[in-house]
């Protein structure tokens, strides 16, 4: 099936680019879905030429541990399997697949993503809540006009609900609230139909849960701005599509764009709550299995509607699974213009978590310089790191001092947990957790199996990634020990018949020796040298003095 509706802002045009075809799946909590989309430079847009769902419901946990169970996993790796088999059909160059909600609480989330990717070869991110609703903003700009007025978004999953607010360029509010579909019928609705305290339970309960989201937004709001409500996602999805068959007598052929009133869901959630699920499940439209979770779902969006104080919802059909795809697009500079903003997302939020943490940025980002300089001159040559680690490394650089806030003492630990605990937007878990290793190991001891960070990365090329990359911050941060910019530039010159990197050191001022510096990379190297298996030497470049 051809997607109608085309991505709504400019992309890079090279020869090389046309006619992409990506893949990106989203793990929910109740179903997994996946878009194939091919990018077409040309128009310049891109197009969904394939969807495809499995409803396996891996918000059906373990009641005692929490765990996602070993039947309910099997069958998402069969899906996915016969995902990948579809996106092989069409010749898809790769596949991007994120993890929410579900798979981001189960103690059990990080083996079930180390499974796929050992028996799949399919390598899946576990993303924030907050990072979730920024893809599914992105989704919804993709394939809606907000003619440079903010839209408030809802989208209700199995597991969580993301409210957001936005316009044109940026977003403004993320909020995710663990309250979803599934969840709410698996944790608070036992009878059939539901009974009258369930039902008044689960309306008290939604609500509260919601507040604080729907406050974030509504703060946000400036004076005069009345901003449009869009929806999300299966449930309002469903809704809709119940809704136009009822009062058009036919569901069209898009759902993008169709409104429905406050008024009518009300009208629909004390229908639903007076059938059971066999009669909910006869409904025309009602897709397979939605019946059991529908009723929740409705409530949720009744009670988000009411509290935004908006009488009507606008259905957007493009949401995380789009979002995805902007974003790789945006992370491989294939957008411009519109959306350059949004490019920068990544940079924007390391600098503001920096400046939370009152880091010394001056400092950071020369040493973010000397270790990009490190790693672009080594490109190649002892490493074949690409471009989206250097992002990593940059990241990891500017943040690595900012355990400073806790304590000077041991601050490299701290930083560790600082970064791990941030929201970084435009980033998946994995990467966070690398960047916070990374800063972790800028100083004192190298990275060891026995520290428990070290060991959340399970997968061999990350502990790799982290023991090259933090060896090159300890170099880097060595180059600017007095943090008063004393080295301006350092050269790399690799033998490798000898088998020796050689850091010319440039000094800022020509009478400057740099004796600090030089000490410090000599105290530092060993880290660097027993990673690469080199010998490193530091030699004063003095700088040339012209008199005229």
């Amino acid at each position: 099936m051809v997607d109608s509706v085309s991505a709504s802002f400019p992309v890079s045009v090279t020869a090389v680019d046309l006619q992409r075809t990506i893949a990106a799946i989203d793990l929910g909590t109740n179903s997994l879905h996946m878009v194939i989309v091919r990018i077409e430079p040309t128009l310049p847009a891109f197009s969904i030429i394939a969807r495809e769902k499995e409803t396996v419901r891996l918000g059906d946990r373990d009641l005692e541990t929490g765990n996602l169970k070993v039947e309910v996993m099997q069958r998402a790796i069969d899906a996915l399997r016969r995902f990948q088999e579809v996106a092989k059909t069409f010749n898809a160059e790769t596949t991007i697949a994120v993890a929410t909600s579900a798979v981001r609480e189960a103690p059990n989330g990080r083996d079930f993503l180390h499974q796929i990717e050992a028996k799949l070869g399919l390598r899946v991110d576990l993303i924030s809540g907050q990072e979730e609703a920024r893809r599914i903003y992105l989704g919804v700009l993709s394939g809606m006009e907000f003619n440079n007025h903010p839209h408030m978004i809802i989208d209700i999953g199995g597991g969580s609900t993301e409210i957001i607010l936005g316009d044109s360029h940026e977003e403004r509010v993320l909020t995710s609230t663990k309250i979803g579909a599934v969840r709410l019928t698996t944790e608070l609705i036992t009878t059939d139909p539901i009974s009258a305290s369930e039902f008044d339970y689960l309306q008290t309960y939604s609500r509260g849960m919601l507040e604080r989201s729907v406050d974030e937004v509504l703060d946000d709001l400036k004076l005069g701005e009345s901003p449009r409500l869009v929806g999300t996602s299966g449930t309002i999805e469903t809704l809709a599509a119940i809704h136009a068959r009822e009062h058009l007598g036919f569901v069209p052929s898009t759902l993008n764009g169709y409104q429905f009133p406050l008024r009518d869901l009300r009208e629909w959630v004390n229908r639903l709550r007076s059938m059971t699920n066999v009669e909910r499940a006869v409904i025309p439209g009602m897709p397979e299995k939605r019946s059991e979770v529908i009723l929740a779902g409705a409530i949720i969006l009744q009670e988000a509607m009411t509290l935004l104080g908006c009488e009507s919802i606008t259905v957007c059909e493009r949401s995380l699974r789009e979002g995805i795809i902007v974003d790789w697009m945006l992370t491989h500079g294939l957008i411009e213009d519109r959306l350059r903003y949004q490019g920068s997302v990544r940079q924007r939020n390391v600098i503001k978590t920096a400046k939370k943490y009152h880091v010394n940025l001056s400092h950071s980002e020369r040493v973010a310089t000397f270790s990009l300089s490190i790693f672009d001159q080594t490109q190649g040559v002892i490493h074949n790191w690409n471009n989206e680690v250097r992002q990593l490394l940059w990241s990891a650089a500017i943040l690595h001092n900012c355990g400073h806030y806790v304590s000077h003492s041991a601050h490299h630990k701290h930083s560790y947990y600082l970064v791990r605990n941030s929201e970084l937007l435009g980033y998946a878990e994995t990467e966070i957790e690398i960047i916070a290793n990374i800063a972790r190991y800028h100083r004192k001891s190298p990275p060891k199996k026995k520290h428990e960070n070290y060991r959340n990365l399970v997968n061999k090329e990350h502990r790799l990634m982290v023991n090259h990359l933090s060896a090159m911050l300890r170099l880097a941060t060595a180059l600017d020990r007095r943090q008063i910019g004393a080295v301006a530039r350092v050269t790399c010159d690799y033998n490798s018949q000898t088998q020796q990197l050689k850091l010319l050191i440039h000094p800022s001022n020509p009478h400057d020796e740099c004796a600090l510096e030089l000490w410090s990379l000599d105290y530092s190297k060993e880290v660097f040298e027993q990673e690469f298996h080199l010998k490193v030497t530091a030699l004063l470049e003095p700088t040339v003095i012209t008199v005229g």
